[in-house]
């Protein structure tokens, strides 16, 4: 396997749910794995998850896992996810579902640098920044 960079996003407790989310809007290929699975079958944990994976037609890769048991969990420190692209239709597709029921901090609208470009926080608290490069819109 080629190496690959991609975002990996921690939550407090619903990561399935928003992994599970995530999918709905990106498609793909969605593998969860629970702390239960891998030797923790007793502890209050166990339901949640230790390892997450989506791998979407698009070429995009998600990981996420529920902190571990007596770690910090600090939603949207020191990271952001970026979304990029030509693709008009599908990245204001993406923006609409993932800036639905979150908080928009900057509106995708045209920029001083020519693209189209928005951020929002979703209703996991996860920060992302859409970019559309070339867009049509005045």
């Amino acid at each position: 396997m080629a190496s690959r960079l991609n975002p990996y996003l921690n939550f407090d407790g619903d990561a399935r749910a928003a992994l599970e989310r995530y999918k709905e809007i990106f498609g793909g290929s969605l593998t969860l794995n629970t702390y239960g699975a891998f030797g923790q079958p007793d502890s209050p944990f166990a339901d949640r998850i230790m390892h997450g994976l989506l791998e979407t037609p698009s070429g995009f890769t998600l990981m996420g896992a529920d902190s571990p048991p007596g770690s910090e969990f600090r939603p949207g420190s020191n990271f952001s996810v970026s979304l990029s692209g030509d693709d008009e239709a599908e990245l204001r597709g993406y923006w609409e579902q993932l800036s639905d029921g979150g908080a928009v901090s900057v509106p995708l609208d045209k920029q001083m640098w020519g693209d189209v470009f928005g951020m929002c926080t979703d209703r996991f608290g996860v920060p992302w920044m859409v970019n559309i490069s070339g867009s049509s819109q005045s």
